[in-house]
């Protein structure tokens, strides 16, 4: 009997590899990335977006958004447009905004109640907890929305905007 040569076995596994690596990481990109970037282009509200990251439980995409945009529209237009590329994924927006310390101010004075208000699942608090929280401060605005997966807050101030989404499982409250 012959013994096997292991250049050429250790050629055609790296080879392997390779190739099987490189095409689903093509497939990834091209099937997968690039539709849901391209969603992004034309919608109203985003500024630019990066390329989708995306993992076995959710997909992330890193976003910067217009002023006055309406951050629930936004996560509704994706998750319906996205919805036959991402499936049952969980979409997180990572939202990039330029600091402000009026508005990181605020959030932080009413992030006890609004605390309070998820874990108890009494929504119907989180409005007014940011209101009182906001009259405390000159020319901030604050609204909140919510729907059946997250709550939608965004405080305003004549030189900046925060956005803050709160998802409605409790489980995944701990990454404010």
């Amino acid at each position: 009997m012959k013994k096997p040569r292991m250049i050429p076995i250790i050629v055609v596994a790296v080879v392997s590899v390779l190739v099987l690596f490189g095409g689903w990481t093509i497939y990834n990109q091209v099937a997968i990335a690039a539709p849901l970037q391209q969603a992004f282009k034309n919608m109203d509200g985003v500024v630019s977006s990066t390329k989708p990251v995306i993992t076995r439980d959710q997909v992330t995409i890193e976003v910067v958004l217009a002023p006055g945009a309406n951050i629930r529209e936004i996560y509704e237009s994706i998750s319906a447009n996205g919805k036959d590329v991402f499936g049952d994924r969980r979409l997180k927006l990572d939202i990039k905004t330029e600091p402000n310390k009026q508005l990181d101010d605020l959030w932080y004075a009413s992030l006890f109640k609004v605390a309070e208000a998820m874990e108890n699942k009494a929504y119907s608090e989180i409005p007014t907890a940011m209101s009182d929280a906001a009259k405390s401060y000159k020319d901030v605005t604050v609204s909140s929305e919510m729907d059946n997966k997250n709550v939608y807050i965004t405080i305003k101030n004549k030189d900046a905007v925060k956005y803050v989404v709160l998802p409605r499982t409790p489980g995944q409250m701990e990454v404010w």
